[in-house]
């Protein structure tokens, strides 16, 4: 990937996470927890490319100079509009609601990673065999339940909102 590429992903990711927030009404210390939990989960997304890396799981066409890295854990940071939407599952569906993006996560994370390596095989490639889906899916569920973690550790429990809402009222 190019840093002109990161660029386009940055500014794309950008306008998604801005749409995000103002669809699911995300307040200010939503927002700053989104980002937190992006940032450290954009950490967490480089440390796993470079353990697969070291592992032989696959191989990623990364420049492991400072800029690009820079510029590709912000295109993780910025995925941060995963935590809004997976904030208003776990407002409404409660943990339940995360176990199931969970598992969704883990089934269609490889899927979707694979996708991307067939269309741009330039970026990368992928060991043969079932360990790399596994490594994938570990992480795709790693990077979600950090995320989101922190998001908590900032904005709070998603239950406790003000537009929340509880069982005993109405609809």
């Amino acid at each position: 990937m190019t840093t002109q590429q990161l660029h386009l992903f940055n500014g794309l990711y950008l306008v998604i996470f801005v749409a995000v927030a103002l669809l699911t009404r995300a307040t200010i210390r939503r927002i700053a927890g989104a980002l937190a939990g992006g940032a450290v989960a954009g950490v967490l997304a480089l440390g796993s490319v470079a353990v697969g890396e070291d592992a032989r799981w696959w191989h990623m066409a990364i420049d492991w100079e400072p800029y690009y890295l820079t510029l590709l854990w912000l295109d993780f940071a910025l995925g941060a509009f995963i935590y809004l939407i997976t904030w208003r599952i776990a407002r409404r569906f409660g943990w339940r609601g995360l176990v199931v993006i969970g598992i969704l996560f883990a089934v269609l994370g490889p899927v979707r990673d694979y996708q991307y390596i067939n269309r741009f095989p330039q970026w990368g490639a992928y060991a043969p065999g079932f360990a790399p889906i596994l490594a994938i899916s570990a992480t795709y569920i790693m990077l979600l339940a950090v995320g989101h973690w922190v998001m908590w550790l900032v904005a709070g429990p998603a239950g406790q909102d003000r537009l929340a809402r509880r069982r005993w009222e109405t609809v």
